[in-house]
């Protein structure tokens, strides 16, 4: 009897948790460290350094799971587009 652990976690999770996690991280560095004076271009806007560690976590997810992710919602769009037809 083989045993299979299943999926636990989702593919899109695996594009969308460090995108999450780097705006949380973004918005911790501005209330935690931030600028007062206003003149630091990044740190001084919550929206600003939010969607900068945002950006950051999205560059840290592996290429081939973006791939992966819009080659599978291509092929939806498509197959979908040709049910229709």
């Amino acid at each position: 009897m083989e045993f299979r652990v299943p999926r636990v976690i989702p593919r899109w999770l695996k594009v969308v948790a460090p995108v999450f996690l780097g705006a949380v991280a973004g918005y911790a560095y501005y209330a935690t460290i931030g600028c007062v004076s206003g003149t630091c271009p990044i740190t001084s806007n919550p929206w600003i350094s939010t969607a900068y560690g945002g950006v950051l976590g999205a560059l840290l997810v592996k290429k081939e799971n973006y791939a992966g992710l819009w080659k599978r919602l291509r092929k939806e769009k498509a197959d979908e587009a040709a049910g229709n037809q």
